[in-house]
């Protein structure tokens, strides 16, 4: 069959790789035009992009997918099939119809739950007891389409934004190979999404992660946990901005924001119900270092009494 392929973070990249180890034929790549990044702020290629150099494939940077000329582009390579994971552009009804087997997406969520750009996120700082992967056809709305097939894993305690992408960045690939099978025998059956269930997985920003203490602890343990390893919760002591990399909630009250306990153990923190003992931070200018290694050297610093976020 041939394959174009739509991506452009690491997500994305691991199905590339699946599709290249794949009987199919990987005609050509679309990727998001290269960003600036780092310090230096230089252009950088996408994981997408990088992977399909390496494999000599094709590689269109397009900025929208609206223009005339970049829809002749695309049926000019003459794909079976468009494979598309976490993309960043929208597709115009007129590309969905291109493919003669149209177009699927592998989406990080157990559609219709969690819609939009950070499903995985989202599904960690809610609480939710599983994710998943979900194979869909896709419409011209935001993943709205009809779902062929779905993979889930349960939601740990301790699972991280990071842990949970990682995992299904492992589950995706095959359930995509799964459908394009199905799809070539004519086995799949479609199942229509429930719209009521949607919710909207918002693009994460880095104002939602200044941790508010006003909030009760089980509701920024989950957020410290969501937003690792980006991007990342901060609060301010003293003036210095603080990131909070690792946390769990513990018994304690007093003013929100309020150091009622310091020790190996952890930095604890009152909140509006219960309290936050930190576990895992980052000074500004230094590494990420467990509070008990930052205890030891500067105690004085995390002095009881002292209210965070101000």
């Amino acid at each position: 069959m041939r394959i174009v392929f739509a991506g452009t973070p690491e997500f994305a990249a691991e199905h590339l790789k699946a599709l290249l180890d794949s009987p199919h034929e990987v005609v050509a790549v679309y990727t998001q035009p290269d960003r600036p990044a780092g310090r230096g702020q230089k252009l950088m290629p996408s994981p997408v992009k990088q992977l399909a150099l390496e494999h000599a494939i094709t590689v269109l940077q397009p900025p929208s997918l609206r223009a005339v000329e970049a829809q002749e582009e695309l049926a000019a390579l003459r794909p079976d099939l468009l494979v598309v994971v976490a993309y960043g552009l929208i597709l115009p009804q007129a590309v969905l119809d291109i493919p003669p087997l149209g177009c699927i997406n592998s989406h990080a969520s157990l559609l219709p739950r969690w819609r939009g750009a950070a499903p995985i996120q989202r599904a960690v700082q809610a609480g939710d007891s599983y994710s998943g992967v979900t194979v869909m056809r896709m419409e011209a709305g935001l993943d709205t389409g009809p779902m062929l097939l779905k993979v889930q894993t349960p939601i740990s305690a301790e699972d991280t934004g990071g842990s949970l992408h990682d995992r299904l960045a492992e589950l995706g690939p095959p359930a995509v190979l799964q459908a394009i099978a199905g799809l070539e025998a004519g086995t799949l059956q479609a199942e229509v999404q429930d719209d009521t269930q949607a919710n909207y997985a918002h693009k994460l920003n880095k104002d939602e992660a200044r941790i508010d203490w006003q909030q009760p602890a089980a509701v920024l343990e989950r957020l410290v946990r969501a937003f690792f390893p980006w991007p990342i919760c901060q609060t301010s002591l003293a003036g210095d901005t603080v990131k909070v990399l690792a946390a769990h909630v513990v018994d304690g009250s007093g003013a929100p924001g309020s150091i009622i306990a310091a020790s190996r153990e952890g930095l604890v923190v009152a909140c509006a119900e219960q309290a936050l003992c930190i576990t895992r931070l980052q000074l500004p200018g230094g590494k990420a270092l467990a509070f008990s290694d930052l205890f030891n050297s500067r105690r004085e610093r995390f002095a009881v009494g002292q209210v965070l976020g101000q």
